[in-house]
């Protein structure tokens, strides 16, 4: 019997990644949601049309009928003001959709019997450090890394992944590597801001392979591959998406958020693939859908 995934913000870059990877997949049945028809009109453009329109983050008693209906036996929580966007200085969007809605998920979701798989991110930590492992104190001092530090869940059996990803996006640019690819002439690279995020659609593969088999994967988990400074990231995707564009190096910024995964490469076995490997995987989907 098909396990049932519902994904909450369908159209973000991690959420259309989830979505792409689990819809061609025979065993599982997939739904996602997204805020407005235009945000369906551009997933049903890729060959997807497992989408309900209209669900806001705030009506919860749409989200709520929706569980209910569909009876998933996993909801993602892909909904999230992410930092580069306007709306992440401002106090009540930030904490209304970054704190607040994750344990309101939780709660709806524990009422259904549905597992709640929310994300996270490394920008709970200031970057000071780096290595961080899930018993260090989140030490962010902007509201967006407090913001979705309060909104971590770590009980009743769900689980927060945190992690930092790259990607393509659907309908924008604001990520590092769409920014990256429209760039023609010259970028800085920062050789000294390390990385240790994943390609969303390696997140989806990770979590399809090493997370759902694994109920006891609950609470809050860090999911990292090994770190890489971003001027060599840059470096690889240049290469791998054959980009015409001179990268200068920076040692302007001096940040480290990597995280140390250790705990969950002992409990799945988990082993990343390289970098190289990593963005051939994101290219592949690259050429699949957005060329």
């Amino acid at each position: 019997m098909s396990k049932k995934i519902l994904i909450i913000g369908a159209n973000g870059m991690l959420g259309s990644s989830l979505l792409r990877f689990y819809s061609k997949l025979s065993e599982y049945d997939v739904l996602g949601t997204v805020r407005n028809d235009e945000a369906k009109l551009k997933i049903s453009k890729q060959g997807f049309t497992n989408i309900i329109s209209n669900v806001e983050f705030y009506n919860l008693d749409v989200i709520n009928k929706i569980i209910a209906e569909f009876h998933p036996d996993y909801v993602f929580n892909c909904v999230g003001i992410i930092k580069q966007l306007n709306a992440a200085k401002d106090y009540l969007v930030s904490i209304s959709v970054n704190s607040l809605l994750p344990h309101q998920l939780a709660q709806i979701c524990s009422r259904h019997n549905a597992k709640l798989i929310h994300f996270s991110t490394d920008c709970v930590f200031s970057g000071r450090q780096g290595s961080y492992c899930e018993t260090d104190i989140p030490d962010a001092s902007d509201l967006y890394g407090k913001s979705k530090q309060l909104g971590e869940i770590d009980y009743d059996g769900h689980l927060t992944l945190r992690t930092s990803i790259i990607g393509h996006e659907i309908s924008s640019n604001h990520s590092l590597v769409d920014w990256f690819l429209s760039q023609n002439h010259t970028v800085h690279g920062y050789s000294k801001a390390i990385f240790s995020g994943l390609p969303t659609v390696y997140v989806a593969e990770v979590i399809h392979k090493y997370i759902l088999p694994n109920e006891s994967c609950i609470g809050l988990r860090h999911l990292s591959v090994a770190p890489i400074n971003k001027y060599e990231l840059l470096g690889l995707i240049k290469k791998q998406y054959c980009h015409n564009i001179k990268i200068i190096e920076s040692t302007e910024l001096v940040i480290d958020r990597s995280l140390d995964s250790s705990l969950f490469r002992r409990e799945t076995n988990f082993v990343p693939l390289c970098w190289s490997e990593l963005i051939e995987k994101m290219n592949n989907e690259y050429n699949e859908y957005f060329r």
